[in-house]
């Protein structure tokens, strides 16, 4: 018999529903927030009043994609955390209705789990592209960089962790610094395309076992354009290609270096990226270059926050019973 999960995810500022039956995605919806583009980043009061008009028609549009009825749905899985309080509090307070109206299981998803466990989402039954237990995992994103050893589903072990900013974190910082909008990672990696990584130089870190730093990096960064705009006013604007490809490049041989250290260490030679700096061109291009590697790169819908990952970190669950009961909180930063 199938089980048919219902996700919501609503750490930050997508709002996302989805259903997956078994392994297989029926269905991922995501509405973004555009409202937080001239304040420079996430407002987390409007994130959370615009997550309360976006749930319902969201779910409503994921059930109705998944061609599947509501009876059909066996469980209702929800981001517990880490995230924005007052995001993680209209998904998780509409996942308690929804399984309370319908009397069905809740299950309560940790956000970090299901990024590394979006690996596992299958397009298809015959789809046969998943990793095998062990692997490596690095989970970068604007809050996070990890490195991570996935034994199980549910056994992850971090063995290393940024001590300050995350990589996420340095891009967008960097390039709020130049003068890129918000959100500026992507827009880094655009205009990385067309520069020379080899231009400028920056900092990197010192840091022992396979730990990572990204702030030293930030203030390098800070202090080379204000030096070079004493000289020259238009110095950003007439490097702006070459200093994205330097940054980048940097920012991507500092995630390499500690991984690669990992995998030689640990022997493990299955290796996986997730979270929403994952998405990068640059540390997608890097990772593949490592034929004694098999690498698992998720599709770039799977790299930011979506709710397919935390209805397969759900079905998961749901095949342990591991289920929550309704006097669930959400935590802000839940642990790993």
């Amino acid at each position: 018999m199938s089980i048919v999960i219902l996700g919501i995810e609503s750490s930050c500022d997508d709002t996302s529903a989805a259903v997956i039956r078994d392994e297989v995605i029926l269905s991922n919806v995501v509405a973004n927030q555009d409202v937080h583009s001239e304040y420079g980043g996430v407002v987390p009061e409007l994130a959370s009043r615009t997550h309360q008009q976006n749930i319902i028609p969201v779910v409503d549009k994921a059930i109705k994609d998944a061609k599947i009825d509501i009876q059909d749905i066996d469980a209702i899985a929800f981001t517990r955390g880490p995230g924005l309080m007052g995001s993680l509090l209209v998904g998780t307070s509409f996942a308690k209705g929804f399984a309370l109206a319908r009397n069905l299981p809740l299950i309560e998803v940790n956000h970090l789990h299901a990024h590394v466990l979006a690996h596992f989402i299958k397009e298809s039954n015959e789809d046969n592209t998943q990793p095998s237990f062990p692997f490596l995992c690095l989970l970068v994103s604007g809050g996070n960089s990890q490195i991570v050893v996935v034994k199980d589903y549910t056994d992850m072990e971090i063995i290393g962790k940024t001590i300050d900013d995350a990589a996420g974190e340095a891009f967008d910082k960097c390039a709020k610094i130049m003068g890129l909008p918000y959100p500026g990672g992507p827009l880094i990696d655009k205009f990385a395309k067309e520069g020379d990584s080899k231009k400028f130089t920056f900092n990197k870190p010192r840091i022992k076992d396979y730990d990572y730093s990204f702030s030293g990096l930030k203030t390098s960064f800070l202090y080379f354009l204000r030096d070079e705009i004493k000289q020259a006013p238009d110095f950003i604007e007439k490097n702006r290609n070459d200093l994205c490809a330097s940054l980048q490049s940097t920012i991507v041989e500092i995630l390499m270096d500690k991984l690669i250290k990992a995998s030689n260490d640990t022997g493990i030679r299955q290796i996986a990226l997730a979270g929403g700096v994952s998405a990068n061109s640059g540390l997608r291009s890097e990772i593949e270059k490592h034929k004694d590697w098999e690498t698992f790169i998720p599709k770039l819908s799977y790299t930011t926050d979506n709710a397919a990952m935390i209805a397969i970190n759900g079905y998961y669950k749901f095949l342990k019973t591991d289920f929550t009961e309704q006097d669930v909180a959400p935590f802000a930063r839940l642990k790993f």
